[in-house]
């Protein structure tokens, strides 16, 4: 018959680590409050269209392309607002010829 094996040695890192879990303090049975309970809820910020769009935008599209179409966005505006300062401008002109030259 074989003689039992022996333990193998508990070297000092393995009973220092054994100690520190004895020595421990068992968890408490009682549930801590969760955060959720404690804080209260922040307002949610309103939801515009335009947020809307913008979040769908960043789901749909690359960066590149988001800011490829906000360029081209911005273009359009700039055109509308020098078509609109060139109809005024026209205008002004137009008026200033229909008084005819002034008598000095």
């Amino acid at each position: 018959m074989q003689a039992p094996t022996p333990a193998p040695a508990v070297t000092p890192r393995v009973r220092d680590i054994r100690e520190a879990r004895s020595a421990a303090p068992a968890p408490s049975r009682t549930a801590a409050p969760s955060p959720s309970r404690t804080l209260a809820a922040a307002p949610l910020p309103a939801v515009t269209v335009t947020g809307a769009l913008r979040a769908v935008e960043a789901l749909l599209l690359g960066a590149g392309q988001r800011t490829a179409r906000r360029n081209a966005w911005t273009s359009v505006l700039e055109d509308r607002r020098r078509a609109q300062d060139r109809v005024e401008a026209q205008h002004v002109l137009e008026a200033a010829r229909e008084r005819g030259p002034r008598a000095t």
